[in-house]
């Protein structure tokens, strides 16, 4: 399993900007002592993931300058304030002629999902044309593994904040879903008060 583990990349989305929490990147937020990014970065590679590729948009200077990113794949999305869509077809875009089979993408803001998590999606892969979610007491969540055979349609539907929504709601009988409630907790800091997840 080994080998084909090396072969699934990890991709984290980090560009956004924070617009509720006052213009304060997520990527740059303390978790642990540590920039978020950093830490959810980390949480792929401890899951299982091959090559790491972490997108970044605003403030991606700083970002750079403050998070310990090294061993990952780091490209910037020119247009993050059009939403998470552009940032998850510029990371899939990122892992053309990789040789990566597939893509398990995680969100920055979501640091209650941790390596357990990522490694159970992470088994669910059987091929290029797999489909995997983390679930969580049934409900479809992160992190979500696509197979290397979706990444073309994905990038074609991922517009504004839906990312891979729409796709994935027209191929839901092809996804095959991880419980993960047991190890995860899929909250998202977007506001103030989510501040108090963070450690």
């Amino acid at each position: 399993m080994t080998d084909t583990r090396e072969r699934i990349a990890g991709l984290l989305l980090a560009a956004g900007g924070g617009r509720r929490l006052g213009g304060r990147p997520k990527a740059l937020l303390t978790h642990r002592g540590r920039p978020l990014v950093e830490y959810a970065a980390r949480v792929l590679r401890a899951g299982g993931c091959g090559p790491v590729h972490v997108v970044l948009g605003a403030r991606a200077d700083e970002v750079r300058a403050r998070a310990e990113l090294g061993g990952c794949v780091v490209v910037e999305n020119p247009d993050w304030a059009d939403g998470m869509g552009s940032s998850l077809r510029v990371g899939l875009e990122s892992l053309a002629g990789t040789g990566a089979r597939a893509a398990l993408v995680s969100l920055v803001d979501q640091p209650g999902i941790g390596g357990a998590a990522v490694a159970r999606v992470l088994g669910g892969y059987r091929d290029g044309n797999s489909l995997v979610s983390a679930a969580y007491d049934g409900v479809r969540g992160h992190p979500v593994l696509f197979g290397s055979a979706h990444w073309a349609g994905i990038a074609a539907s991922a517009t504004g904040d839906r990312g891979a929504r729409a796709y994935l709601s027209s191929h839901e009988e092809a996804i095959t879903l991880v419980e993960c409630g047991d190890v995860a907790e899929p909250y998202d800091i977007d506001t103030e008060a989510d501040l108090s997840h963070l450690e």
